[in-house]
């Protein structure tokens, strides 16, 4: 297997509410069309897809209930605390949620939470041992 994530697939219960989260609220580019099922948001290096909850259960044969915290969180790596500050601020001013927020970490960073209308969390960090080229 190459060492490679080409999609990252977030089941949402209002595909309409989240695709406006993500493009119109975070600015993410995406070509979707009301009514198309799917949204795909091409991001640096791999694709973000929003679908709907059941649908991707389903897919996947998995039951559809879950549990609030499915054991992952996404990270966005920013390339200043005041950036990473900003883009909390961004998500929070089109529906996020605050989970945590921003502060320096036990490792040398900076970091803070919030969660989209799904309640998938976001992590937006900065990280001095970890370059954005």
């Amino acid at each position: 297997m190459e060492p490679r994530i080409s999609i990252l697939t977030l089941g949402v219960s209002d595909l309409t509410r989240s695709v406006k989260f993500y493009r119109n609220g975070l600015g993410l580019p995406t070509n979707y069309k009301e009514g198309g099922g799917i949204a795909f948001f091409q991001l640096a290096g791999t694709w973000l897809a929003l679908y709907p909850s059941e649908a991707l259960a389903e897919d996947a044969c998995l039951p559809p209930d879950r549990a609030r915290f499915g054991g992952i969180t996404l990270a966005h790596n920013v390339p200043s605390k005041a950036e990473a500050d900003a883009v909390i601020a961004e998500a929070l001013a089109t529906g996020a949620t605050l989970l945590k927020s921003a502060a320096d970490t036990f490792w040398g960073g900076y970091s803070g939470y919030f969660a989209d209308p799904d309640g998938h969390p976001w992590e937006v960090a900065w990280n001095p041992y970890f370059p954005l080229d």
